[in-house]
């Protein structure tokens, strides 16, 4: 059973992260659009989420090099530059830290997992598998919303979607 896309489940209520955490990746959507923007969530043992760093989105090069196998461009689509991830998994490593999810945009559209979103994240590439997925809908000039998806571990269902807010 394939599933199209995972949308926000307004019965699950709102997680809630720390302010400066919301708020870089927020900017991060707002500063590329109309492209996507991409990046990792940070956490350790004692907070899930503890910082957000950016990734180059670099979807648009790949698609320049390859149109046929990637018929996205990063108006649609991401690809995480490789270099910038492994050095921040390095650092996060040297911090004692742990990619908690992963994150970006759509512009001009809803706040859900589609499902190229989901392919990308089941993919047996995929470095993050166990990490939940933050998605910044971006509409015009502003977030409209932000949601968290997380992992469930079964294939019918494999993420579950609620908003995402700003910790009171």
């Amino acid at each position: 059973m394939t599933v199209a896309r995972v949308d926000l489940d307004p019965d699950r209520g709102s997680r809630f992260v720390p302010s400066e955490v919301l708020l870089e990746i927020c900017h991060h959507a707002l500063d590329v659009a109309p492209e996507e923007c991409c990046g990792l969530v940070l956490g350790n043992a004692g907070e899930r989420f503890v910082r957000a760093v950016r990734i180059t989105n670099v979807m648009t090069k790949i698609h320049v090099e390859d149109p046929v196998a990637f018929p996205r461009d990063a108006r649609h689509a991401y690809y995480m530059a490789e270099g910038e991830y492994l050095r921040a998994l390095e650092e996060a490593t040297a911090r004692s830290e742990t990619v908690s999810a992963v994150y970006h945009s759509h512009f001009g559209q809803g706040c859900y997992l589609s499902q190229d979103d989901l392919a990308f994240a089941a993919h047996p590439l995929f470095p993050f598998p166990e990490a939940a997925q933050i998605v910044v809908s971006v509409l015009g000039d502003r977030v409209q919303e932000v949601g968290l998806f997380e992992p469930t571990g079964h294939a019918e269902r494999p993420y579950l979607g609620r908003r995402l807010e700003a910790r009171p």
